[in-house]
């Protein structure tokens, strides 16, 4: 099957979700606990996991949700985990290890930064540099995930540190995003990037602040 623009529109707009993820997260900890939270997170992987087991081990058609995956899932899932699973799987890896605005800022990088990086590579890519890779893609997810490091350590939560370290983790965070990218073709993006852009945040947060 031919994997066509507007099925990957489908499925970038069903891995948009993931800002109710986050979302919902916050205000969890917000009004109870992180600890609350993190177990809401868990609960809902458990509960697409055993949806999972019902599509793949026994192959039930489920209404409305056969229809979805039909149109969401790339071939090589039809067997296996579908990407909504792992970026479920990296939203409570990097929210129970990191700190909440990088974990944030790692998530909408997995989901924007990819969502941009995939529709502009496939709708106006030209110039190619590696196979299926193409400068306007790559170059589009850097942006968004620059614009998203501003939004969310800058403009709505800034770090009690200078300007200029705030800087330094945005582009570690971006780059580090569009590297995983660019270089991932079958493992699955969903997760390696909020857990790779997530941790150099962390760690140059970590180092930034003894500064």
């Amino acid at each position: 099957m031919t994997y066509t623009f507007n099925q990957e529109l489908a499925r970038k707009f069903v891995h948009f979700l993931s800002v109710f993820i986050i979302i919902g997260f916050l205000l969890i900890s917000h009004y109870f606990t992180k600890q609350t939270a993190l177990l809401t997170l868990t609960a809902v992987l458990a509960i697409i996991l055993f949806l999972e087991y019902l599509r793949i081990e026994t192959g039930k058609k489920i209404p409305l949700l056969s229809s979805l995956w039909s149109h969401v899932m790339r071939t090589k899932e039809k067997d296996r985990f579908g990407g909504y699973v792992f970026m479920i799987l990296g939203s409570l890896i990097v929210f129970a290890l990191f700190e909440t605005r990088i974990a944030v800022a790692a998530i909408l990088m997995a989901t924007l930064g990819d969502l941009a990086a995939a529709l502009i590579g496939k709708r106006f890519g030209k110039h190619f540099f590696m196979k299926e890779r193409a400068w306007e893609g790559t170059l589009a997810q850097f942006s968004i995930d620059v614009l998203i490091g501003i939004l969310v350590f800058i403009i709505f939560s800034p770090f009690a540190i200078p300007l200029w370290q705030t800087w330094a983790i945005i582009l570690a965070m971006s780059l580090t995003a569009t590297i995983v990218e660019t270089l991932i073709y079958k493992m699955d993006d969903n997760l390696i990037i909020p857990v790779f852009s997530g941790f150099v945040g962390e760690i140059a947060l970590l180092v930034l602040s003894k500064i």
